[in-house]
């Protein structure tokens, strides 16, 4: 028999709990939402921007490039502004190459910060790596940070992953050289977790991630990982990719992984178009801690895809309308009437599942399909509401859907 997916009887993996600034993850608490920007950090007014817009849209930790002095001299006024605006997000500091020097040359930056991260593949080189490491590990130690050791297998540890492959070559079986590559990824992350311990760092300071950029192989290291390490786990495909491409790979991935307990913290590493807001891997992050029931950040909008019987776009624009609204409502709802994130709306287009969906929902409307009345009955908690008349269909459910929270979550 399969075994079936229950969300409220989920066996997490058994992870470390670490503490972030007030963020927790680990252990049974919420998997948390996490992304970067992409400013240059050293401008200091672009980045409290795109930090407060990534915030705003549901990002509980915001990472930040730091890769020069003149971005390391801006991480402790951009987190000063931020305050100042009331945006409280822990910021994560990004380190490759250089790190060990910018921390210790921008003191107010390692303090500004709430967590470092370090890629062992490029933290230093040869006799030099664990000098720079441990630097860094001390400092956290020091000032109780927390760390990600964050492999990546476009910058793996050259050294170890060549020491693997000539022991495998001595090998009278060999294995195959993606196994290596495998192992390499693993072993960098938890060797360099280990040291980070001897050097003081606790377990509840310390995640760990190894990134890859394919799906298979993503899941494969991660497995590894939880079979091997009690560390919490960060989730992220790493160069995901742009549209819809980046978001069902992440989606493939990521949701295999936690729907085996795997991860704590997940970001979705999208290439933004043109333009674009950043703010896209927050939202496809929550919809998909969402769509699995692992957490639930906004009222979920049930649209039908649309078919031959729905040519009107009224039910396109009425969906729309609707998923807009809940978003701006959102962020008062979720200080005014706790547990009006865990509503479902249903905007359907026609007779066929439309009555029957809407019943299902919290509230919900069917539209008439081509050729039936022009009847909009409107359904809450099962039972047949009203039928809307007129040209503001939208604007009526919306005041509908506001009754409703107002009643339904008013005396939470």
């Amino acid at each position: 028999m399969l075994a079936t997916f229950n969300p409220s009887t989920l066996q997490r993996h058994k992870t470390t709990v670490v503490d972030i600034d007030g963020v927790k993850m680990g252990g049974a608490y919420p998997i948390v939402v996490q992304s970067m920007t992409n400013t240059d950090t050293a401008n200091v007014e672009s980045t409290v921007k795109q930090v407060a817009e990534l915030a705003a849209a549901g990002s509980e930790l915001v990472r930040l490039t730091v890769d020069r002095d003149e971005a390391a001299k801006a991480v402790p006024h951009i987190r000063e502004k931020l305050l100042a605006q009331g945006v409280d997000v822990p910021l994560v500091g990004d380190f490759h190459y250089i790190g060990h020097k910018l921390l210790m040359d921008n003191p107010a930056c390692a303090e500004a910060l709430a967590k470092f991260r370090i890629n062992p593949g490029n933290v230093g080189f040869r006799e030099k790596r664990d000098q720079q490491f441990s630097a860094m590990i001390e400092l956290a130690a020091k000032l109780d940070k927390a760390v990600r050791i964050g492999v990546n297998w476009g910058s793996l540890d050259q050294d170890l992953a060549q020491e693997l492959m000539d022991e495998n070559a001595k090998l009278a079986n060999p294995l195959p050289p993606e196994d290596i590559t495998r192992e390499a990824l693993v072993r960098s992350a938890l060797d360099s977790a280990a040291r980070a311990e001897e050097l003081g760092l606790g377990a509840d300071r310390i995640v760990i991630s190894c990134k890859v950029s394919e799906v298979p192989e993503l899941i494969n290291v991660y497995r590894l990982l939880a079979q091997r390490s009690n560390y919490a786990l960060h989730l992220g495909l790493t160069e995901a990719g742009m549209g819809d491409k980046g978001v069902v790979a992440s989606t493939a991935a990521l949701s295999v992984l936690l729907t085996q307990g795997i991860g704590d913290t997940i970001r979705v590493s999208l290439t933004p178009e043109p333009g674009a807001a950043r703010d896209r891997e927050v939202r496809v992050s929550q919809e998909i801690l969402q769509s699995l029931h692992l957490r639930n950040f906004a009222p979920q909008v049930i649209a039908c895809p649309g078919c031959g019987r729905t040519t009107s776009t009224l039910f396109q624009e009425l969906a729309q309308d609707i998923q807009g609204y809940v978003r701006r409502r959102m962020p008062e709802w979720s200080v005014l009437y706790p547990g009006a994130e865990d509503m479902k709306l249903a905007v359907m287009g026609c007779i066929v599942n439309g009555p029957g969906e809407s019943k299902q929902a919290n509230i919900g409307i069917s539209l008439p399909g081509t050729g039936e009345a022009p009847s909009v009955p409107v359904f809450i908690d099962g039972e047949k509401a009203t039928t809307l008349k007129g040209n503001d269909l939208s604007g009526q459910f919306q005041q509908m859907v506001e009754d409703y929270v107002k009643k339904r979550y008013g005396g939470a």
